[in-house]
């Protein structure tokens, strides 16, 4: 039986053919990347299937391909859609709060499967927060490429004079951060493209461990990049570049990049414009994705093509910058080809690049390159040795280094020869999947397998067919003696008589709460989530469920988390010790809101803790290991007894109860509820009271859920 492998690239815009690369800033390097990875991968003898999870996008402004559910891509390998957030096309940036749904609709996908994948490889922070939690729900080692780091970008952006609230608006950047630590602290294998990126890059994260990481380049697709052109795709490239040129003949300084802030291609165009070296030496020609109409680009895109029309105007560069508004795919490695024949340069001027495929596509064409000094064309250029890096965040060393390489022909043939010649040697395709495939089955032969959650098979499920959890520390603490007296009417369907039953949320020990719910005379509870979620037991008889205490213990800390957050005694003490146990420690805030959490994150992962914080009702804040919480207990239980998690319904009322809402559970949200949860009506599956009193009641008969 061959290796059967998941792979998971979420933002949609990927198929098996015809790549839209360049359309906007999710189809970059990364689709191409990943697609030819899962063919490589397919074509190997030792691996029997590679599936791609992506978004199942029903949009009419892109193809319909995008809405196919499953599409071949070849043979052995195939793309799996799944529909989560609205049916339009979005921007990765705004998937965050759908990415729960995606989950739980995996984890019942793959729970239908023969056998589990032998591991997921995630790519990009929001894939990392997926692979996640399937990797923590069902045992399947995880593998994390974060291809762009939100530290990075971060770090770069705000070098390049970007407002930090203007960049939170437009990336996300601290949901990304988070999602980044989280993927880092369950991966077991971190890929990185160079070493500069592993050493530098993901060694700002506090989850970041060298030793789980390898370094594995990209590889180049050498029957479509080669130095070796033909008339006819020479005059293709001409036919586009010439309508703006005066001398098409001049030796083209050459940008292939979607247009977006972090691609800095407006530096480079001023660069020009200052240098008259460089106008009288080349002409500049633009290659950043199509555009059929420029009102209908995403703004950030229409403002960065914004500055390169002012620039182009304030330096009078009329005939000598070519921006094509169209090409196809195949177009790009005759580009290159052109560019090399002409005696050109290829130009990456990046803030931040990751690796920066695109310059090895360059040399292998036999193009030089002058290259931003930050991150990949690091490495590129010391096995290469075929060009200059440049700080491209000063204009002048950008300049400069463009003037000083395309100043002497025999240094330019041996750039050209030494890339062509590096690229065949050290970044093939080929040397990419076998280094990649050798790197899993090393590490998978250390990896334990995954213990069974199953625990059916000789026990009737404590759950029943439906399961009503109600929280004991808000609905039920605050719910009034007429609203309580109709709540134990309705309930009368749940029992252990019943297909029905319920279950209490609580912060409480067991104990503890087992005497404030007797207090409520209402049916027994067949399941008790304690403790915020850390403790789990079954019934009248505190049977524990030791599956779950020993699932998510693994790397917490008790003293390590406190001693984290011994500094911050201005801001938190601690509670008393009734409200502490093994697996939670519990802080009451001096003054109340979430502007904490930022900082207790921060403290937490200086510190390596493997835990989150979380902050309930405004005031009281518990730090839980990473792998527990409220959302995956009930995940947790869903499993063991193979219980739908449509046929659990929550209640969510208060702050902090905004993890319930997230996924495929049902939800019912009171008329009096916490202002933060309104953000929330969005989700799919989530019920928003209209009439004052027990909104549970109202939810009950809206699902029709007993």
């Amino acid at each position: 039986m061959g290796l059967k492998l998941l792979h998971l690239n979420l933002h949609g815009l990927i198929r098996g053919h015809d790549l839209e690369l360049g359309r906007d800033s999710d189809t970059g390097g990364q689709t191409l990347y990943v697609l030819e990875l899962v063919k490589g991968l397919s074509a190997r003898p030792e691996v029997d299937h590679v599936d791609l999870i992506t978004r199942l996008i029903q949009d009419r402004r892109v193809s319909t391909d995008y809405s196919l559910k499953t599409e071949q891509i070849c043979s052995g390998a195939t793309i799996l859609r799944f529909p989560f957030g609205p049916k339009r096309y979005l921007r990765k940036e705004l998937l965050w709060p759908y990415l729960d749904d995606l989950a739980d609709q995996l984890v019942n996908t793959l729970q239908h499967w023969d056998s589990f994948p032998d591991w997921i490889h995630a790519h990009y922070a929001d894939a990392g927060y997926v692979g996640s939690l399937l990797s923590r729900r069902l045992g399947i080692p995880l593998v994390f490429t974060g291809h762009s780091l939100g530290r990075e970008k971060q770090r770069r952006l705000l070098a390049a004079g970007i407002d930090h609230d203007q960049i939170e608006q437009t990336f996300s950047i601290n949901r990304r951060i988070d999602a980044e630590e989280l993927a880092l602290a369950h991966a077991n294998l971190v890929i990185t493209s160079t070493c500069q990126e592993a050493d530098q890059q993901y060694s700002r994260y506090g989850n970041y461990l060298q030793e789980s990481s390898e370094v594995v380049p990209p590889g180049v697709d050498a029957t479509r990049f080669h130095p070796f052109h033909i008339d006819s795709e020479m005059k293709e490239v001409k036919e586009l570049v010439s309508p703006f040129l005066r001398d098409p003949d001049l030796p083209p300084l050459l940008a292939i990049s979607r247009a977006v802030r972090r691609k800095n291609i407006p530096a480079l165009v001023e660069a020009f414009g200052r240098s008259p070296v460089l106008r009288e030496r080349h002409n500049l020609v633009l290659v950043l994705g199509c555009r059929e109409d420029q009102r209908q680009l995403e703004k950030q895109q229409r403002e960065v093509f914004q500055q390169i029309f002012d620039l182009v105007d304030r330096y009078d560069l009329y005939g000598k910058v070519a921006y094509p508004k169209y090409h196809r795919r195949e177009h790009i490695p005759s580009i290159y080809r052109w560019a090399a024949k002409s005696k050109g340069l290829f130009v990456n001027p990046a803030l931040t690049e990751p690796f920066g495929l695109t310059l090895l596509e360059a040399a292998a064409c036999g193009l030089p390159m002058v290259a931003t000094d930050d991150g990949g064309p690091q490495d590129i250029l010391f096995r290469c040795q075929n060009g200059l890096l440049a700080d491209v965040t000063d204009l002048e060393s950008l300049q400069d280094s463009l003037e000083e390489a395309g100043a002497d022909p025999d240094q330019w043939r041996r750039w050209r020869d030494s890339g062509i010649e590096a690229v065949s040697r050290h970044f093939s395709w080929d040397a990419h999947v076998c280094n990649y495939l050798a790197l899993m089955q090393k590490r998978l032969k250390s990896i334990p397998p995954p213990l069974t959650r199953v625990g059916h098979q000789y026990l009737p499920s404590p759950l029943g067919a439906r399961l009503v959890l109600l929280d004991l520390d808000s609905s039920l603490e605050q719910i009034d003696e007429e609203s309580l007296s109709l709540l134990r009417k309705n309930l009368c369907e749940v029992g252990p008589d019943k297909d029905n039953r319920l279950g209490i949320l609580t912060g409480r020990s067991v104990k503890s709460a087992r005497l404030r719910f007797a207090e409520l005379h209402l049916p027994q509870p067949s399941v008790w989530i304690c403790r915020a979620g850390t403790e789990i037991y079954y019934g009248s008889d505190e049977q524990q469920d030791r599956f779950w205490e020993s699932s998510i213990g693994l790397n917490w800390n008790r003293e390590g988390v406190q001693f984290a957050l011994s500094g911050l005694k201005d801001h938190l003490t601690l509670q008393a010790e009734d409200h502490q146990s093994i697996f939670k420690v519990s802080y009451l805030l001096k003054k109340p809101g979430d502007q904490i959490l930022p900082l207790v994150r921060k403290r937490l992962r200086q510190q390596s803790q493997a835990a989150l914080p979380y902050l309930r009702c405004h005031w009281y804040l518990d730090i839980l290991p990473l792998r527990a919480s409220r959302t995956e207990a009930i995940r947790h239980l869903a499993l063991r007894w193979e219980l739908p998690l449509e046929n659990v319904l929550v209640v969510a009322s208060q702050q902090g109860d905004a993890e319930l809402i997230s996924g495929l559970t049902t939800t019912v949200v009171p008329l009096e509820h916490d202002p933060s949860l309104e953000s929330l009506r969005f989700q799919q599956r989530v019920f928003f009271a209209s009439r004052s009193g027990n909104g549970l009641l109202e939810g009950l008969k809206h699902y029709r859920f007993l």
